[in-house]
């Protein structure tokens, strides 16, 4: 049964404490957590205090994503607020290996993400050495964005590289994913799928996360 990470960034913050306690009695495997920095996209989410807070009262790992510029200067910063796994940007990192080699050395789970328009092959030599892949079905930014159809051959194209190569390795697929796309996300190949408003904005979010489970 593949992953289901809803993403706090669609969650109600005035009450965090309280969608913590909701994810923690669902069946949601992680929580994802979209950390943007208004340079590398162009919004700003939040940072390391509420990752910090969100650790106090989450029981299962924290999946964080960092969508900003230069990472490698806030590894350390987001395994002290809590961080499990830690994905970075190709896009953002000039030396990805060195990126990678420092998130495992933290002594976490190593993630590289692909935009939209980033080919498969700019992390073909590093597969061997990350824990998953995440693929944006989505321009990164903002919550709520529609599912880009072409990202589901994308993932199939993936799929049949870490198969040969690393078949260890996860494919996270994060942006416009709801109860119409999901199985054939999953069946194109993915293990991990990101939800936000597709959970969030519904007015049973637990109900939900079982309907995503019970799909894939």
């Amino acid at each position: 049964m593949a992953i289901v990470a809803p993403s706090i960034l669609a969650a109600n913050f005035l009450q965090l404490q309280d969608v913590c306690q909701l994810l923690n009695a669902s069946k949601a495997d992680w929580f994802h957590l979209d950390i943007m920095d208004g340079r590398f996209v162009p919004n700003i989410s939040f940072g390391i205090p509420i990752v910090e807070a969100i650790k106090k009262a989450a029981s299962k790992m924290l999946d964080v994503h960092l969508m900003i510029e230069e990472p490698e200067k806030y590894i350390d910063d987001f395994k002290k607020a809590g961080a499990d796994s830690i994905t970075v940007h190709v896009e953002a990192c000039p030396h990805l290996h060195r990126n990678i080699q420092q998130i495992k050395n933290a002594g976490l789970k190593a993630g590289v993400a692909l935009n939209p328009h980033t080919p498969i092959c700019m992390i073909e030599n590093i597969l061997s050495d990350i824990d998953m892949v995440l693929i944006m079905s989505v321009n990164p930014g903002f919550g709520g964005q529609t599912f880009i159809p072409h990202t589901l051959h994308k993932i199939k194209e993936l799929r049949k590289k870490i198969d040969k190569i690393a078949p260890d390795v996860l494919i996270e697929v994060d942006g416009g994913i709801n109860l119409n796309n999901a199985a054939a996300i999953i069946h194109s190949g993915a293990n991990a799928l990101v939800a936000g408003s597709a959970i969030f904005q519904t007015t049973n979010p637990t109900a939900t996360i079982e309907q995503f489970k019970m799909i894939i």
